[in-house]
C-alpha cells in the first residue's frame, strides 16, 4: 500500500541525484578560470591602437581566454592567440557576434556582457562585469545610464551643471566622424567659460572616467567645445573605441594622432575604478 510516508521517502530519494548533480555543476563552474571583463575591455580599446604587439597590463589571462574560445569556434587563427587584443581579435570577435545574429553596434568586435558569457560557457566565468544600463533621454539628448551617472558625478565635483550640445546614439553627423554613433560620448558647451575653468572641467571629466579633450576651431570644422568619451563603455562606436585607446596611449583622439593636449590625470581610470577608489 502506497502511503504518504513512502511517497515522501521516494521523493527524497529522487531528489538526491538532482542535488548531487546541482552541486557538481556548481563545483565545475567554480573551477573554471575567471575572466576580468574590465581588463578585457581595456585591452580591446587600447591594443588595436598600439604601434606594436604589447600586452595591456593586467589583461593577458582574460584576453587569452577569449582568444582560445574564438579559436575553438573557428573564428581566430592560432597564430593570433597571443594575449594582444589587436585588430585580428577584434575582427574575429565581430564575426562571432554576427554568428549570434547581432549587427551594427552589437557586432563591433567590442565584447558585450551577453556575447562574452555565451562565448565562455564551459570555459570561463566572467568577473568585474561592466553594465552600461539602458538608453534614456537626458537633458534632451540620448545617453545610457552609465554615461549619465558619470556626468552627474563630474558635475558634483565641479559644483556646476554642464550644457550638453550633442549626446550619444546620434548618427549622421559628419563633423563627429562616427564617434557619437554609439554610446558613452558627449559634447559639452564651453560658451562663456574661462580658459582655466575649461581645463578644470576636462580634468574632472577625466577623473570620473572620461577620455575628455577641449576641441578648438583650429582642429576641425567645429566651435570650441569639450568632447568626452566614457572609457570602458561597451556600446561605443568603432571611432569612439579608437579615441579611448588613444587617450590611454597619451594621444589627442584626433586623426593626426598628436600628443594629448589636456590636463594630466593619473592614474587614468574607468568609472568602475573611480567608484572603487582604485
Amino acid at each position: 500500500m502506497l502511503t504518504r510516508r513512502r511517497l515522501l521517502v521516494s521523493a527524497a530519494a529522487a531528489a538526491v541525484p538532482l542535488a548531487v548533480a546541482g552541486s557538481a555543476a556548481r563545483a565545475a563552474e567554480a573551477a573554471l578560470p575567471e575572466l576580468n571583463m574590465e581588463a578585457l575591455i581595456k585591452a580591446a580599446q587600447i591594443d588595436p591602437r598600439r604601434p606594436d604587439q604589447a600586452i595591456t597590463d593586467g589583461a593577458l589571462d582574460s584576453v587569452l581566454l577569449v582568444e582560445r574560445a574564438l579559436q575553438a569556434k573557428g573564428f581566430l587563427s592560432a597564430s593570433y592567440v597571443d594575449g594582444h587584443f589587436g585588430t585580428s581579435t577584434i575582427s574575429a570577435y565581430a564575426a562571432y557576434q554576427r554568428s549570434l545574429g547581432y549587427s551594427g553596434l552589437d557586432a563591433s568586435g567590442l565584447p558585450g556582457p551577453t556575447s562574452l558569457r555565451l562565448l565562455g560557457e564551459g570555459r570561463y566565468t566572467v568577473t568585474m562585469p561592466i553594465a552600461i544600463g539602458s538608453r534614456l533621454t537626458f537633458r534632451g539628448v540620448q545617453v545610457n545610464t552609465r554615461t549619465r551617472d558619470m556626468l552627474l558625478e563630474a558635475e558634483r565635483l565641479l559644483g556646476r551643471q554642464l550644457s550638453i550640445t550633442q549626446g550619444s546614439y546620434n548618427t549622421g553627423n559628419p563633423a563627429s566622424a562616427g564617434t557619437h554613433d554609439g554610446g558613452g560620448v558627449l559634447d559639452l558647451s564651453v560658451t562663456n567659460i574661462s580658459t582655466a575653468d575649461r581645463t578644470t572641467i576636462v580634468r574632472q571629466l577625466r577623473t570620473v572616467g572620461f577620455a575628455a579633450w577641449l576641441r578648438t576651431p583650429s582642429q576641425g570644422d567645429w566651435p570650441y567645445h569639450i568632447h568626452a568619451v566614457a572609457l570602458g563603455d561597451t556600446d561605443q562606436s568603432a571611432a569612439a573605441q579608437h579615441q579611448s585607446g588613444d587617450y590611454y596611449l597619451g594621444l589627442n583622439g584626433l586623426a593626426n594622432k598628436a600628443p594629448d593636449d589636456g590636463p594630466v590625470v593619473t592614474p587614468k581610470r574607468t568609472w568602475e575604478e573611480y567608484r572603487r577608489g582604485v
